[in-house]
């Protein structure tokens, strides 16, 4: 629980500048009018409330999945039961994700707005299906 929490929290945090520089470059309002270089760190309180459960979900759901499933199976089914236990692990994680990454990513092609008024917009106007928008799609790639 632990170790998985603060390896996600680290490797979202270092990299969270490229991800911010990515997300602008494909806005549909340009780079410069997503904010250019500038506030490069808008949406990081979002990553860092969901990186670390996020994180722990997936080692937690992963480790116990594995674990059941690796009674009395042989060797060969070894991959196969790593690969299922982190497909599911992902499904997990990604109900932390998902809305993370939602609130992230609109901060950082506004970085004008706080995260608490771009999590309360989403939900005024979209209820909670707004958070999980793109749910799907993530849990595919990530499976």
């Amino acid at each position: 629980l632990k170790a998985g929490g603060v390896a996600g929290v680290c490797v979202d945090l270092i990299l969270f500048p490229l991800d911010t520089v990515k997300t602008r470059l494909q806005s549909p309002q340009g780079f410069r009018k997503a904010g250019g270089f500038r506030g490069i760190y808008a949406g990081v309180p979002s990553t860092a409330i969901g990186s670390f459960p996020n994180a722990a979900a997936f080692f937690i759901t992963y480790e116990n999945v594995k674990s059941m499933l690796h009674h009395g199976s042989t060797s060969y089914l070894t991959p196969a039961t790593h690969m299922v236990a982190a497909s599911l692990g992902e499904v997990v994680a990604c109900l932390i994700r998902v809305p993370s990454e939602v609130v992230k990513q609109r901060a950082q092609v506004s970085p004008s707005s706080s995260t608490l008024r771009i999590l309360s917009h989403t939900l005024y106007h979209e209820g909670i299906q707004g958070l999980y928008r793109g749910y799907k799609s993530t849990v595919l790639r990530e499976v």
